[in-house]
């Protein structure tokens, strides 16, 4: 143990400190503490450091760092030998280089940040533009592809949506058709006129007027007998009807004046020109009735 060490130890020692407590105390590792006791000064991170450790050691035991320094000079290491030759070469240094070159050395160090900064954003805009455009050039290029194509006008699509296209156009046509017929009945319907022009008992004379054509249907409710006669009495129709039968259409245009000759009238309904005709007399008082039907063509 050296003198300087074994002084330090004594004091530490009469404060009542362990190495711990001083440790705590200096915030100096143990094992530099317990270094500076032995003399051990090798392991020190330098001599800079062996100078600042011994004077927080002696103020933390009550001793004056000053004395200290100098009555164990020869025991603690200098550091102006160490520290001489590194600053005579910093002033040389600077003496040798202008105000002018001394900037642009101060700046040197921003300069090459700048440049790596620089060079890692080209370094990225080249890969970026290496492997991301192609594939935006592919995806392009094949949207492209996907409008340009054309349907070939021979290809079974396009002949069924023809096909079909027809399809339409006929059944189009044929709902006009079926649409102007029946505007056409309606008006008809609409247009015609059967009036009552005498009414006696089981006999009623009718008058149609306003028709272009004369048509004569029976639907039956239960099991009546039908009959037309023409205006010379001649039989142009007639038959027994079973329960909700209904006749076909009897075409008597070319007829002036026809008898319908109704049994059952209840069970009777009678249809001119698809107009259901009234009965002048309730059927409920004349089962049993003959109608008579004028037909006035329109002049031509």
């Amino acid at each position: 143990m050296s003198e300087l060490g074994n002084t330090l130890k004594e004091a530490r020692e009469r404060n009542g400190l362990s190495l711990d407590d001083l440790q705590n105390i200096t915030k100096i590792q143990k094992r530099y503490l317990v270094g500076i006791e032995t003399g051990n000064y090798d392991m020190m991170p330098g001599k800079f450091y062996v100078r600042a450790f011994i004077k927080q050691y002696a103020e933390a035991v009550g001793l004056e760092p000053e004395e200290v320094f100098e009555q164990f000079k020869n025991e603690i290491p200098s550091v102006h030998d160490e520290e001489a030759p590194e600053q005579l070469s910093r002033v040389q240094s600077k003496k040798t280089m202008s105000p002018t070159q001394s900037k642009l050395l101060d700046a040197l160090p921003k300069a090459l940040v700048a440049v790596f900064i620089i060079g890692v954003l080209v370094l990225v805009w080249v890969l970026v533009s290496k492997y991301v455009s192609p594939n935006e050039t592919n995806s392009n290029e094949s949207g492209s592809e996907i409008i340009t194509i054309e349907e070939n006008e021979d290809s079974p699509l396009n002949k069924e949506n023809t096909e079909e296209e027809d399809k339409d156009k006929t059944s189009n046509e044929a709902e006009d058709t079926n649409k102007a017929e029946d505007e056409s009945t309606t008006e008809q319907e609409v247009n015609q006129e059967l009036k009552v022009l005498e009414s006696t008992g089981k006999r009623t004379t009718y008058e149609l007027t306003n028709a272009d054509e004369f048509k004569v249907k029976f639907v039956s409710t239960g099991n009546p007998w039908v009959g037309i006669d023409d205006s010379n009495g001649s039989s142009l129709f007639q038959q027994t009807l079973t329960d909700g039968q209904e006749t076909e259409e009897q075409d008597l245009s070319d007829q002036e004046e026809v008898l319908l000759n109704i049994g059952r009238a209840h069970e009777t309904q009678i249809y001119i020109n698809g107009e259901l005709l009234e009965y002048a007399t309730s059927p409920s008082e004349q089962m049993s009735q003959k109608i008579t039907i004028l037909y006035k063509k329109e002049a031509e």
